[in-house]
């Protein structure tokens, strides 16, 4: 949905302090793209919220090396145990699975 300047109907009312460098950067960038401020800071606030949602490289270097980690270790499982377990899920799938019941 795009809000359309002069539509106050469901607009709230706030106050921020922020620095001169920030002011100058929301008044450059207003004037360049010849819309009103607030609009380019309700703009600039969805961008940020999109992008805070996402994995950050700290966090997503952290998960992937967990994976690698659990990748690396050996299995205790003999493989013919492993076959064995193989076999009978497949076969559990081809007869309905979890919904037929059990005799």
């Amino acid at each position: 949905m795009v809000q359309q300047y002069g539509s106050m109907a469901n607009m709230v009312k706030m106050t921020f302090t922020v620095d001169e460098q920030t002011v100058e950067i929301l008044r450059r960038t207003a004037t360049r793209l010849k819309k009103p401020q607030s609009a380019v800071f309700r703009e600039a606030i969805r961008h940020f919220a999109e992008r805070a949602d996402r994995l950050t490289d700290e966090e997503r270097e952290r998960m992937l090396s967990a994976i690698d980690r659990i990748v690396a270790q050996k299995s205790g499982k003999r493989q013919a145990d492993v076959d064995r377990e193989i076999t009978n899920i497949r076969a559990a799938r081809k007869t309905g699975g979890r919904r037929t019941r059990l005799e």
